[in-house]
């Protein structure tokens, strides 16, 4: 009896080794462009935004990874690794960056510790802490922005229904055109008159509608002036944890003292 063990590792998950060759055998940044575009399913970045964007995101994290020497399987993983923190991010419009950097860090250090099926060693420490370093200064100090682009604007569409007030109500538009061309033919059959007498009519009180509507409509404004103050105080909050994470995570690795040491008999 054969057992499927599922690992939750990224290797070759979206680029296999035939096309990381491929990608390899490019002579410069532009043959490597159309490939990466051939392979991760891309439109011309001319005609789409978005495609251009991912493309540019993908071609910078393989320049990235030769840069650093990574290996073929090194370099798969890594962008299949972005490719799901990506994924995580646009899949709300709403603000995830906290929830998408969890994930993102306890997926990558499954890649540094051998412990199978959990985990595999893949990367060594100083490639690790290279790559959280990268996403962090490229991707996440821009979120927001990759939200934007990739993300439905969310609009709110309100309707009210009041119980026990009657709904205003609505002439056909058959008789309403009907009516003013009577309206203009009895203008223009009679004759003209003398203007008569400016009557000055007392302002008709407001109705019940009215003033209900007007209650509603402050009531409403001082709410969303409420909410406002809340989201923003909770995104300023949220910006402030995060900036304190970048911070620590850019602060340079240091070892226990003695660690390192080889004790002597």
């Amino acid at each position: 009896m054969r057992m499927k063990i599922l690992q939750p590792t990224c290797s070759r998950k979206y680029l296999d080794i035939h096309s990381m060759h491929r990608l390899e055998k490019t002579a410069n940044v532009e043959e490597m462009r159309e490939v990466l575009a051939e392979l991760l399913g891309l439109g011309s970045p001319a005609q789409s935004l978005r495609d251009a964007i991912t493309l540019d995101l993908f071609s910078h994290a393989l320049i990235f990874c030769r840069q650093q020497g990574f290996s073929l399987e090194q370099t798969s993983t890594a962008c299949a690794l972005l490719q799901d923190l990506h994924k995580a991010c646009i899949a709300t419009p709403l603000g995830n960056v906290e929830e998408c950097y969890r994930y993102f860090t306890s997926v990558l250090f499954c890649h540094g510790i051998r412990r199978p099926p959990f985990s595999i060693n893949l990367f060594k420490e100083e490639q690790l802490l290279a790559l959280a370093d990268y996403v962090v200064n490229t991707y996440f100090r821009h979120f927001k922005l990759y939200k934007y682009v990739f993300t439905p604007q969310v609009r709110l569409d309100l309707s009210l229904t009041y119980v026990g007030l009657q709904a205003p109500k609505l002439w056909p538009k058959d008789e309403t055109e009907k009516e003013e061309g009577e309206e203009v033919e009895e203008q223009a059959v009679t004759p003209e008159e003398e203007e008569p007498e400016t009557v000055v009519q007392p302002e008709p009180e407001p109705s019940q509608v009215s003033v209900l509507r007007a209650y509603i409509k402050t009531q409403m404004n001082k709410e969303l002036e409420q909410l406002q103050q809340l989201v923003e105080e909770r995104l300023k909050a949220s910006e402030e944890r995060l900036g304190s994470k970048l911070t620590a995570l850019e602060r340079p690795l240091q070892l226990p003292p003695g660690k390192g040491k080889n004790k002597t008999k």
